[in-house]
This record gives C-alpha cells, structure tokens and sequence, in this order.
C-alpha cells in the first residue's frame, strides 16, 4: 500500500514520480525493473522512494490500479441484474479508452508479463470474485480474454469483440 508521505507530496512532485513509474513498469517486468531508474527519472532519492513504497511491487500496484481506476472512470455496472449489453459496452469503452490512453503499454505489458509476477494479486483477486454467482464470473473471464484479445490482436479485434457480444447473449440465457 502506498504510505502516507507519497500522499502528501505537492502534485508536482507526485505527478513526476507517476511519470517514472508509468515508463519503468511500461517497458521493464517486475523482475526487471530498477528503483534506480525510476529515482533518476523522477529526480528523487533512493531513500525517498522507500518513504513512499515498499517495494517495487507496491509501486508497481501503485501506478497499474491508478491506471485501472482512470480507464474504468464510469465504465462500472450499476446494478445487480446481469446486463450482457452492459458488460459487452464496457468493455469496447475499455479497449477503447485503454488504446488511446497514456497508460495504454502499461496495461499491455502487465497483461503480457507482469500479471503473473504479481504475488499478492492472486489471492486479493481470489477474494474480489468469490462472492460472484456463475454467470457474472463467467462473463468477466470472457471480458479479461476479450480485452487482451482486442489489444493484441487489432486486425481480428471487430470480430473478436462481436464473438464476446455473441458469447455473453448464451450467458444470459434466461
């Protein structure tokens, strides 16, 4: 978790070391990425950073659930009824909002590399889906492969994403 002193800094200052972050975990895995290159692009300390995170990992959380939180920015379902035309727009405003986003490299590297490197996450995600019935898991399993399908795929993306409308309509069943 970030601490308190990340928090506090000036927006300046906070804005740099997002900067840093995005292009370090944008290009390097976890496994490969370097505080030292993060403290000289954000023109910081060494010491300074472990004020702010733990670790790289926590950095790493930091900067991939702010880009998270800023893509999915009114894309959240509002309401209990499974909504396959709700989950099938979120997700092209996702693909869409992620394509045309600064943190669009991010979220394909932790898609590629990191998102097995996370060792917390599994659990935290674990945690996160349990309390979900049969078909809303089913239908954020088909959105996760839906998404990567869509940014690693572009040329096939159209016809992918008309697949996931097609599958998500079985799901609902009714």
């Amino acid at each position: 978790m970030v601490k308190s002193t990340f928090k506090n800094l000036p927006n300046e200052k906070r804005k740099r070391i997002d900067q840093a972050l995005l292009v370090e975990f944008s290009h390097y895995s976890l496994d490969n990425a370097q505080v030292a290159r993060i403290v000289k692009s954000a023109q910081i300390a060494r010491g300074a950073f472990y004020k702010y995170f733990d670790d790289l990992e926590d950095a790493y959380g930091y900067i991939y659930h702010k880009a998270i939180d800023d893509i999915h920015l009114g894309l959240r379902p509002n309401g209990e009824k499974f909504d396959p035309d709700l989950f099938y727009q979120m997700t092209v405003d996702f693909v869409n909002r992620t394509e045309d986003s600064q943190y669009r490299d991010l979220i394909k590297f932790h898609l590629s590399e990191n998102q097995m490197e996370m060792h917390h996450a599994p659990d935290a995600q674990s945690k996160r889906l349990a309390h979900l019935d049969a078909r809303t898991w089913s239908a954020m399993v088909l959105t996760h492969e839906a998404i990567n399908l869509a940014l690693f795929d572009p040329a096939h993306r159209d016809q992918n994403l008309k697949r996931y409308k097609q599958s998500l309509e079985l799901l609902k069943g009714e």
